[in-house]
């Protein structure tokens, strides 16, 4: 794919791209390509997922006494179904992300409710429910196939206030790339797959993607991405203070220094139990996400081991950190044998909806990103012609 040429210097109506985003696409000093930010972003995530996998659901203390530092991709098994998982094998979110990017590839454009719905029933495994899909996403699946409309089908899920799209909606950041405005337009379009519409999960999960979007443009720092996580959207609605919890938990971490600090500091903060998913709270988890990446200033090896140790939802949260600083500063930071193992892992997985590579995953979105932008381009050449 050939880098995108600048546009010249105009701006789409509703908050659409701008020639900004295109001139990030070849790098700018220390800034990475934006393509090298599109492999960031879905690296960190998967990268992420799979190493907290591992400890997912457990408190720091016995993280702490087991591991020392958890920071390293190991086996491990979930759903008790006997399969013992090669280390770097990612899980139930990420499979949930690989439809969405298959569905962004395959239309070469953003992507609404039905398009992530045909996704499903082309590309999901039946033999992929109770091994990396929660028991949930079969009943969700079974009410894909009978044809009422996808915008309908989040309305019979019970957990409208869990991180299930907050942790997996990566890949709509990343096709609405410095766009923040259609992030989170498609956010609450497409999320309604698995959440009702305008719930608590979506309104959180819009901070995951219109903070990708934001990382994305040229010259983004953290204090910008940050900036854009409070100034929110307005359809995160007062009501659900999204961006107040944030910004509360941004000064109660204010003054950690590492992640044992922070995860002390958020004890008095969380801690949920007793209910099912009951550490999996999309404000728990993208607010911890949003600490994490502050504190590690956008490094992605650095979110991961951060989000990995900090106990709980260990694998939501190192996939939104992660991914966030992924889309900020690119893949350098991450050890090439992370990439490695989680590559090598995906051949030996048979239940995985997808079996491409990090890179492939990647460079497929960014693909259709630079489709879109082709498009919008002709567009406006057209448009303005006299």
């Amino acid at each position: 794919m050939a880098d995108i040429v600048t546009l010249n210097r105009r701006s789409f109506v509703g908050g659409s791209l701008t020639a900004s985003v295109a001139a990030s696409a070849t790098s700018q000093g220390s800034h990475p390509a934006l393509k090298e930010k599109f492999y960031g972003c879905i690296a960190g995530c998967h990268i992420g997922s799979s190493m907290g996998a591992v400890v997912e659901g457990w408190p720091w203390q016995r993280i702490e006494k087991e591991h020392g530092t958890a920071e390293r991709l190991l086996s491990y098994e979930h759903y008790r179904n006997g399969w013992k998982r090669e280390p770097g094998t990612t899980e139930d979110g990420v499979e949930r992300q690989k439809l969405m990017i298959t569905a962004i590839i395959e239309k070469q454009d953003r992507v609404n409710a039905e398009d992530v719905r045909a996704a499903w029933l082309r590309h999901i495994k039946p033999e992929s429910a109770g091994m990396v899909s929660e028991p949930f996403e079969a009943t969700l699946l079974a009410m894909a196939k009978s044809g009422i409309p996808a915008r309908d089908l989040g309305r019979y899920c019970d957990y409208a206030g869990l991180n299930s799209f907050a942790r997996s909606c990566h890949p709509i950041g990343l096709i609405n790339a410095g766009d923040i405005t259609n992030a989170v337009t498609d956010v609450f379009e497409v999320g309604q797959l698995y959440q009702t519409s305008n719930s608590r999960g979506l309104q959180w999960a819009a901070v995951t993607a219109l903070a990708i979007a934001a990382a994305t443009r040229p010259e983004a720092t953290v204090d910008s991405v940050l900036a854009a996580i409070l100034a929110g959207d307005p359809r995160q609605t007062k009501e659900t203070g999204v961006a107040k919890e944030i910004e509360r938990g941004l000064k109660h971490t204010d003054s950690c220094k590492d992640f044992r600090e922070m995860r002390t500091a958020f004890d008095e903060v969380y801690s949920g139990r007793g209910t099912p998913y009951a550490f999996s709270s999309a404000n728990e988890v993208v607010t911890k996400a949003v600490c994490v990446f502050r504190m590690t200033k956008g490094n992605v090896r650095d979110a991961s081991v951060a989000a990995v140790n900090m106990g709980r939802d260990t694998d939501c949260l190192a996939a939104i950190s992660a991914g966030i600083a992924g889309a900020l500063t690119g893949a350098s930071s991450i050890p090439a044998e992370w990439v490695r193992q989680v590559d090598y892992a995906t051949t030996l997985n048979r239940f995985t909806n997808s079996q491409r590579t990090l890179r492939d995953h990647a460079d497929g979105l960014y693909g259709a990103f630079s489709a879109r932008l082709r498009r919008m381009r002709a567009y406006a050449d057209e448009m303005q012609k006299t």
